[in-house]
């Protein structure tokens, strides 16, 4: 870890402190409260991505990997910041705790194309039913001497500069915890689309598998002290007046006081009836310990909002590029938060003409107009190099609200 390096990733760090501290972040968590919370506030915006990697601003400087990563994560951040979206900055960086059991201890292998930021394909161990067998069954452990080194270096590198959180929540939560993400890895989205209909008892006692092990890894967590308030996930900004707010280093808290976010990508060409008994009738367990949901990704949910509803502590629904946002809209009403998520590629993907994004925002938002609705740029994978884009995008998006909701 050499000198010069160090000194780079402190001096981020201090501007990083310093547009944490920055008044705009408590006016931007009173109103993502407000607006969780079903209460009345302007739409607001959240940029999720912004085809980082194709900033000039991206790129690191430091060989040591520690630093690396903390480079990358200030870099990011102060750019995130410079867009002027409604995103909330928190003033701490965290460590990951180092987990034992982060799986289902079989291996996946991914075959990826040349281009590192290309596709791949997940080549599914669990091919035939006596496959399931090599399942390993899901729990809660931290190796507490790897985590005490991992947090030791960040301390010494950032500790008397910004806090140094450590998350000691499960491995098996957000994307490990849907079920649906694991089980198309595992499985493969064509096969299980199969059992469905070729061996339905025995996909759900795969699914029930994976289900008992979340909710144990979950529960041995809550036993254990180990859930704390950096643990909130809800695809947003995670702020609503009947929870505690994001903080760092506050542990012990039930999984009643966090939100918990799922999704479902995998079931997004499943019927609502099969969605339901394959998949939610499973997910329901683990999501109704948890203080609020989010629910959905990029699924288009236009045929499963009835569905959705069973969820007891429901609170966001997504409204993907691919759903029908009139539609949506009608079922949703002002019950749950209205999470919309134009397309990507036409918002920033190629060019930012103006009169065109602008009439696409001003149709979807005068169609929710009555909802209770949030909008979420993600899945940029392109803004051509432009760096300019998305805060042009923000800017813009900005005046349509304005001329949308007066």
């Amino acid at each position: 870890m050499s000198g010069s390096e160090r000194e780079l990733v402190r001096d981020l760090a201090r501007q990083y402190v310093e547009v944490c501290a920055a008044p705009v972040q408590e006016e931007r968590r009173r109103l993502w409260r407000a607006h969780n919370s079903l209460r009345e506030t302007r739409p607001l915006i959240y940029t999720r991505a912004f085809a980082w990697s194709e900033m000039p601003q991206s790129k690191c400087q430091c060989d040591d990997p520690l630093l690396r990563q903390y480079e990358a994560f200030f870099r990011q951040h102060l750019f995130w910041s410079s867009l002027d979206d409604d995103s909330i900055f928190e003033p701490w960086v965290t460590v990951a705790a180092a987990h034992r059991c982060g799986d289902w201890g079989v291996p996946v292998e991914r075959r990826r194309t040349e281009d590192e930021r290309g596709s791949w394909k997940a080549l599914y161990p669990i091919r035939d039913p006596e496959d399931l067998a090599k399942l390993q069954p899901a729990r809660h452990e931290i190796d507490e001497e790897a985590t005490a080194a991992r947090l030791a270096r960040v301390q010494d590198l950032l500790g008397d500069l910004i806090e140094v959180d450590v998350d000691r929540a499960p491995a098996f939560r957000v994307w490990a915890a849907d079920i649906s993400t694991h089980l198309g890895y595992l499985r493969g989205i064509e096969h299980f689309m199969l059992d469905m209909m070729d061996r339905p008892e025995w996909l759900k006692e795969m699914v029930g598998f994976m289900s008992e092990g979340i909710q144990r890894a979950q529960r041995q967590a809550e036993e254990a002290g180990d859930w704390g308030l950096s643990a909130h996930q809800n695809q947003a900004m995670s702020y609503a007046e009947e929870l505690d707010d994001p903080a760092a280093n506050v542990r012990g808290v039930k999984r009643r006081q966090l939100w918990c976010f799922m999704a479902a990508q995998e079931f997004t060409a499943t019927s609502p009836g099969q969605h339901d008994e394959f998949l939610l009738q499973f997910q329901l367990p683990i999501l109704k310990e948890f203080g609020l949901t989010a629910y959905g990704c990029c699924e288009d949910l236009t045929h499963k909002i009835d569905m959705v509803r069973q969820i007891p502590n429901l609170r966001r629904i997504a409204v993907s590029p691919m759903a029908d946002v009139a539609a949506c809209a009608a079922q949703i009403g002002r019950d749950y938060v209205f999470s919309y998520r134009p397309s990507p590629t036409d918002m920033v993907g190629y060019g930012l003409d103006r009169d065109h994004v602008a009439g696409l925002l001003r149709a979807d938002l005068k169609a929710c107009r009555d909802c209770c609705v949030d909008i979420t740029l993600k899945d940029v994978e392109t803004v051509e190099g432009d760096d300019d884009r998305v805060r042009q995008w923000v800017k813009l998006t900005r005046e349509v609200i304005d001329e949308v909701y007066g």
